[in-house]
């Protein structure tokens, strides 16, 4: 995508309704003016609130949406650029209960009160092989903890990615600390009892990893 592409999406985003681009330092302050009202302030309504983390063009989060009209939608993602797709999307079709916040991941507690997050979902992220780069693996402890402060006490993390080495190293960790895994496999598409919200949403790099016969996998648990 070219400079002149990216600044025209930047500026349209900050047009849209459906986008939050909070400043780091009100993030860090706890001055976010959705911390804790995103049900009130935002959505206007008592749904749950679910949170799709690295949502990429943002595909996941407005086709969750559609099939769920009765939970709020929040995809999450540094990239305003690649998200701006999905925000569009969100606006043209009249999709009420999706939003997308430009912002780091590893702020994510800072973003949400106690209790205020129903659902996670982790969409094919980097799965950060080298050793170095452990810190930024999203189902790590520390990434755990930070989900665990903001979900409530039935709270559900969806893992789900074409990484053979992030499903083992989640499933592993999971295992190890005595989380509750609900629902494991290696290959979602290679039996039929996967959930339709697995198998039924594919994403622009889900179609492409298909067509390399990657097996896509998922993991379902709760963090205790």
């Amino acid at each position: 995508m070219g400079s002149k592409n990216k600044l025209k999406r930047f500026r349209e985003n900050e047009t849209f309704s459906n986008v939050i681009q909070p400043q780091r330092d009100d993030i860090l302050n706890n001055t976010f003016f959705l911390k804790g009202k995103w049900n009130k302030e935002f959505f206007k309504n008592s749904n749950p609130v679910v949170l799709e983390l690295g949502c990429g063009k943002g595909e996941y989060s407005v086709n969750l949406a559609q099939q769920y009209p009765d939970k709020n939608f929040i995809g999450i993602d540094i990239k305003g650029a690649r998200f701006w797709r999905g925000a569009k999307t969100a606006l043209e079709e009249d999709i009420t209960n999706v939003a997308f916040l430009r912002t780091q991941i590893e702020l994510v507690d800072h973003l949400f009160e106690k209790n205020e997050v129903s659902e996670i979902w982790i969409t094919f992220p980097d799965p950060q092989i080298k050793y170095k780069r452990t810190k930024h693996r999203l189902t790590n402890t520390d990434f755990l903890k930070k989900y665990k402060r903001i979900l409530n006490p039935d709270g559900i993390v969806h893992l789900k990615t074409d990484s053979e080495f992030m499903h083992g190293y989640t499933l592993g960790l999971l295992h190890g600390e005595g989380h509750e895994v609900l629902y494991a496999h290696h290959d979602v598409y290679g039996n039929d009892f996967s959930p339709k919200e697995v198998t039924g949403i594919q994403t622009f790099y889900e179609k492409q990893y298909l067509e390399q016969e990657k097996p896509i996998t998922y993991i379902k648990f709760k963090i205790k």
